[in-house]
């Protein structure tokens, strides 16, 4: 089954090499998820439900790989996200609701609209205004709000970066470094009264917005929590298993050792 046109195939005369290789090479991956689709037990059973989870799995992996500065991996994962994107359009084509075609024009409609300033006669400056554009955009699409945008679902430390994002692009937000940390410290002083206080809920949100502050200030220094945060875990990993691998040449249990004694096996674990 060929999922280019005649008149498409035609035009593949008057493109390069490397795109013509692309399209093929999409087209093999479609024919091949028509088959699993028709032909494998497991592949036919999917629905856009129990697909899900395994999105948001290959979605992480994609992440780890990037962190890893693996393109290798990096490559390995985001064919693994493909594959996801065509099993959706797939499914969406035996109910009649969308197919792969759809998926792709709503897609480069939307960068089209999106981009007035290559589109069309739109001037903007710098990437500022260009992200300023695109919230102003969005509202006119007839959204309510520009953290409409933002999903539910995301995990709380990326949604508060991309709440911050957002409000920032129709022009909420601090003016100044200084008055970023500033609020960091106003919070962390309003976190400790509450736990001078004992109250646990209030410590609880106290505690959340020194969080959201700290996310605040990551911003203003063009640094990415998440990532940040991500850096600090597998160094603290690396670190650990360390002086788990040290302990277990003593013979003796990480519970049985001192703090001191740890500590020789972590400053080791910090130098290498």
């Amino acid at each position: 089954m060929s999922y280019f046109y005649n008149d498409n195939l035609n035009h593949l005369t008057f493109l390069n090499e490397l795109q013509k290789n692309q399209l093929q090479a999409f087209e093999r991956l479609l024919t091949i998820m028509d088959e699993l689709r028709e032909k494998c037990p497991w592949d036919k059973k999917q629905t856009i439900q129990t697909l899900r989870h395994l999105t948001i799995e290959e979605t992480y992996e994609l992440g780890d790989a990037i962190l890893d500065n693996n393109l290798n991996e990096v490559k390995k994962e985001l064919g693994d996200l493909l594959l996801h994107i065509v099993f959706y359009a797939k499914i969406g084509s035996e109910t009649n609701d969308f197919d792969i075609a759809d998926v792709c024009n709503e897609i480069c409609d939307k960068l089209i609209h999106r981009h007035p300033h290559i589109y069309s006669n739109v001037v903007v400056a710098d990437e500022e205004e260009v992200k300023q554009n695109w919230e102003k955009l969005k509202l006119k699409e007839g959204k309510k709000s520009v953290l409409e945008g933002v999903p539910k679902s995301l995990p709380a430390l990326v949604k508060a970066s991309r709440i911050q994002d957002k409000v920032k692009g129709v022009g909420f937000d601090w003016e100044e470094l200084h008055q970023v940390w500033d609020k960091v410290q106003e919070e962390l002083e309003e976190l400790q009264v509450e736990v001078q206080e004992g109250n646990q809920d209030k410590i609880e949100a106290e505690f959340g917005d020194v969080l959201f502050s700290m996310i605040n200030y990551a911003r203003f220094l063009n640094i990415n929590p998440e990532d940040a945060l991500e850096r600090t875990n597998k160094k603290f990993i690396k670190r650990f298993q360390y002086l788990e691998s040290k302990a277990g040449e003593l013979g003796k249990p990480l519970k049985d050792m001192t703090l001191a004694e740890m500590d020789v096996f972590w400053e080791e674990a910090k130098k290498l």
